[in-house]
This record gives structure tokens, C-alpha cells and sequence, in this order.
């Protein structure tokens, strides 16, 4: 078992839980330690705890049970993302009472991924699955933010960044984290929202109008020799060209 938290007794009685770095990287699908162990250490204390959470995300079966355990929690259970809160790891950030993120931090939403092997029956029930384990996530989401699961899956399917003022203003996040007595209404961070899709089509738009795809010439006879290669057209030709693979 690699442990990816920690936890600390304060002084003031208070606790802080450490989650840093891949959730689970070996899965809690099939582990029954790994999870009773957590579990146990959470509930070995009483009281507010504070949870300080830098992750790219991992295991979305043991992201869902520390959720779950930390909603089920009687005290007031403070999120601080003072890094990255990506994929899974944006979901357990869900289960604070209050969420504050760092202005330097970002928070990244998209759709459940998996690996499958097998036949074309097969492949149909691993789509079956992440299509469940995604409105599972929404449910999670919606439940904090009050948006609809229409517009939080079109942030999952665009695969969105956000900064920490756009986690704000879409319900993500309750607050910045940011000295006393400054507040959030004082900062000049800019809201900031980023799709990897979005930018690729939008380049690729602007690719075409200025340049259209001019009609394919036809073949020359076989009996003369042929063409010399030339150099593209353009020279954002060989660009456009490898970003047309990924239009969506």
C-alpha cells in the first residue's frame, strides 16, 4: 500500500489531512485494506479538520470512497487546493464544507477514462461503465456547484481547466485562499477557463479561412513521367493538416 495522505494533530485540537500526489495508484477496486485504513484514521479523531489537496487525480473508485467518508464526517471538513485539484482529486475536494482554492491553483474536470481489452460485447460494457461512473461524478458536482448536469458534462466532455476566480464564479470553489484582511473583491485575478478541444477547433477555423482547401487536381496520364514533389502551399499547410486528425 502507497499512502498518498498523512495526517497531522494540531495543537488546538484541530486536524490536517495531507492528500499529495496520485490517488491510489494501485486501486481500491478490489482492496478492502487500503480503504478500512483511511477510514479508521479518519474517524480516530473528532472535530474540524482541514484538508490541504495537491492532485492530478487517480483512482476514481477510491476518489468516490473518500468523498463518501468525508461527507459522512460530523465535523466541518475545510478544502484548501493550494496546487492542482485534476480529475479525481477535483471530486474528494467536493465533499468540503468549505473549498478554497490558492490564486495560483487550477482545478481540471473531463470524462472518466479506462483501459479494455476483449471483444466487441466487452468494449460495450467498459462504454456502459464510464457512462455510470460519469453521471456518478456529475451528481458529485452538481451537488456543490447548483448547475445543471447538462452544462457540468459539457465542461467534463471539453475537458476544462479553471483558475481558481473561474472555480469561484461556476460553484466549484466557496473562496480564495488569500491573507487577512484581503478579499477576493480586491484581487486582480482574472477568470480564466481553458478547453483543449475548443482552442484546437478554433485554430483549425481559422486555418481554413485563410487558406481553403483548394479541389484535389487530377492524376496525369500514366504515360508521363511524374511530378517532382514540391513544398506546401503554405507553410502552416503541414499543421493544419496534423490538427485536422483531432477536429472533434
Amino acid at each position: 500500500m502507497k499512502k498518498f495522505w498523512n495526517w497531522v494533530r494540531n495543537e488546538d485540537g484541530t486536524r490536517t489531512l495531507t492528500i499529495d500526489g496520485v490517488i491510489a495508484e494501485e486501486s481500491w477496486f478490489d482492496d478492502d485494506v487500503t480503504p478500512k485504513t483511511f477510514r479508521e484514521q479518519l474517524n480516530a479523531g473528532t472535530g474540524d479538520i482541514v484538508i490541504f489537496l495537491n492532485s492530478p487525480g487517480g483512482d476514481c473508485v477510491a476518489a468516490s470512497q473518500i468523498y463518501t467518508m468525508l461527507i459522512e464526517y460530523k465535523g466541518n471538513v475545510t478544502v484548501k487546493i493550494d496546487g492542482i485539484a485534476a480529475s479525481a482529486a477535483s471530486v474528494i475536494a467536493m465533499a468540503g464544507t468549505k473549498v478554497l482554492m490558492a490564486p495560483t491553483s487550477m482545478m481540471f474536470v473531463h470524462n472518466p477514462l479506462t483501459v479494455a481489452i476483449g471483444d466487441s460485447e466487452e468494449m460495450q460494457k467498459a462504454i456502459a461503465m464510464l457512462d455510470e461512473i460519469k453521471e456518478s461524478i456529475i451528481s458529485a458536482y452538481e451537488l456543490k456547484t447548483g448547475m445543471s448536469r447538462l452544462k457540468i458534462s459539457n465542461l467534463m466532455d471539453a475537458e476544462t481547466w479553471m483558475n481558481a476566480k473561474k472555480a469561484i464564479e461556476l460553484g466549484f470553489v466557496d473562496g480564495m485562499l488569500i491573507r487577512e484582511p484581503e478579499r477576493v473583491s480586491d484581487l486582480t485575478v482574472n477568470s480564466y477557463q481553458f478547453s483543449r478541444k475548443a482552442v484546437t477547433n478554433s485554430l483549425l477555423n481559422k486555418l481554413e479561412h485563410m487558406h481553403p482547401v483548394k479541389p484535389a487536381i487530377a492524376e496525369k496520364p500514366p504515360d508521363e513521367p511524374p511530378a517532382e514533389p514540391t513544398e506546401p502551399r503554405y507553410p502552416t499547410e503541414p499543421l493544419f493538416q496534423r490538427l485536422n486528425l483531432l477536429k472533434v
